[in-house]
């Protein structure tokens, strides 16, 4: 049976302003903690920002925002996922008085997608922690942040009301623990990170996605606010219960984040987790209350690969390229980064979140990280045959169809880096996620121009269809 999605399915694509936005130092921005990695958010942390950053000029969307928003308008994007640099609005993140060129360049980038009639979907914070937070603070291991936070996103939900519906208040917002400088603007090197200390940075942001949560409904009751957070499908790695074990303790490390998030507390299993790792979180006056009353309207979530966990995974290869770890499942391939592809495990997602919360979920990353070659066609133009990203999307959408046929609330999909941006995990151009490829290298040369890729007119007639020519 064809998969019927719904009529009111949010088709689009995402992306993050520090990944694309460039104009790192333009119109009174403020650095961010991705200025000072142009390794990517596992490598070195420079002084300042350096020439071989490719995020201080990304695609140049600052500069570029109406070419780029009217060829997502042709693919017929019904949403458009992006991100607000913090730094742009508070360049240090704890002024009082808000940027206004910051929040003006915002303002034409949400009139010019509704030009289109495309919704805009706002991360308030993707990996973009204005950089005095950093080294000032500590980052979210520092309480100061959640008035800074509140201070920040009270500003935008003022000013953008009317303009903007969906808001998602921090990006991947369990990665914290595996990448603290990068998801947290946590200074101190992980390797000294205590236990204690990480977990209490966790806490500081869980309370202040749930404050963002109650100021947003104050501004506009109408606003729907989600989560978001990496879902990682984790598999014992054989039947022996021991595995199944390990599996089921890796998986609760990220419906933590969900499980507050949704239900508003702490669930029983991390609290053993604390008491056996001698983690003592501090909750001040009124923070169990605003986790309480300020729980999410929906779920959004990342996917791209699921991992499988033992009892002994020194036994085995590890995954490889994977932020969140995990050992390497031999029943699947990889990506050129090591990313295993794994369709069914983003079905598999989706109804363990729905069985596990009954609320709508929103999968607003997923998409195939790969080397493209720019070619010339018969007819001249310029374009990449990219039926490998058509064929990995075409059978993770079957399986969102899947989902959908359960009868999984599923409100929408934006797939990640709908246009070729700069690498997170390892600040390059050359891991090309998007349908129109950016003329730009990894040694920062390139004309910037905009090239369709076959996929690009693949998703076009995915969207008209409303999914109907998946197979």
């Amino acid at each position: 049976m064809t998969t019927e999605f719904p009529k009111d399915f949010l088709w689009g694509g995402a992306t993050a302003a520090n990944q694309y936005e460039g104009a790192y130092n333009v119109d009174g921005k403020g650095l961010s903690v991705q200025d000072v990695t142009p390794q990517g958010g596992f490598g070195p942390i420079t002084d300042g920002p350096t020439e071989d950053n490719l995020k201080l000029e990304g695609i140049d969307f600052y500069h570029r925002y109406k070419e780029d928003i009217a060829l997502f308008a042709e693919m017929g994007f019904k949403v458009y996922r992006t991100s607000i640099a913090w730094s742009r609005i508070f360049p240090n993140g704890d002024e009082s008085e808000p940027n206004e060129a910051g929040l003006a360049f915002y303002d034409k980038v949400f009139d010019e997608l509704h030009k289109y009639g495309i919704e805009p979907l706002v991360t308030l914070s993707h990996y973009e922690t204005p950089l005095h937070l950093s080294k000032e603070y500590n980052g979210w291991t520092n309480r100061k942040l959640i008035g800074f936070y509140e201070n920040y996103v009270r500003t935008v939900f003022t000013r953008y009301k009317d303009k903007v519906k969906y808001w998602l208040t921090f990006n991947e917002v369990n990665s914290v623990l595996h990448a603290p400088f990068m998801s947290g603007g946590i200074l101190t090197p992980p390797e000294e990170l205590s236990k204690q200390d990480l977990y209490q940075a966790v806490h500081h942001e869980l309370v202040a996605s749930a404050s963002a949560t109650k100021i947003a409904k104050e501004i506009n009751p109408d606003f729907q606010i989600g989560c978001m957070v990496i879902a990682m499908p984790t598999y014992p790695m054989t039947p022996n219960p021991d595995d199944v074990v390990a599996a089921m303790h890796a998986e609760r490390q990220n419906y933590l984040f969900s499980d507050i998030h949704v239900r508003g507390k702490y669930p029983n299993y991390i609290k053993r987790f604390f008491h056996d790792n001698d983690i003592s979180i501090h909750f001040e006056s009124g923070d169990e209350e605003l986790l309480a009353e300020n729980t999410v309207d929906f779920i959004s979530f990342s996917y791209y690969m699921s991992v499988a966990e033992s009892a002994h995974p020194e036994k085995y290869n590890k995954g490889k390229g994977n932020i969140m770890g995990g050992i390497a499942n031999p029943h699947l391939e990889a990506s050129e980064w090591g990313w295993q592809i794994d369709p069914k495990g983003l079905y598999i997602a989706l109804n363990d979140f729905y069985d596990r919360y009954q609320k709508p979920l929103f999968i607003v990353e997923n998409g195939l990280g790969a080397v493209d070659e720019l070619i010339t066609d018969e007819n001249g133009n310029k374009t990449v045959h990219d039926d490998y990203r058509i064929e990995y999307m075409n059978d993770h959408l079957v399986q969102v169809g899947e989902a959908i046929k359960d009868g999984v609330e599923v409100m929408g999909y934006t797939s990640w880096g709908c246009i070729d941006l700069v690498s997170a995990s390892t600040a390059e151009m050359k891991k090309r996620y998007g349908f129109i490829y950016v003329d730009r290298n990894n040694d920062g040369t390139g004309t910037l121009e905009r090239y369709k890729k076959k996929s690009f007119y693949w998703y076009k007639d995915v969207i008209a269809s409303n999914g109907a020519i998946l197979k």
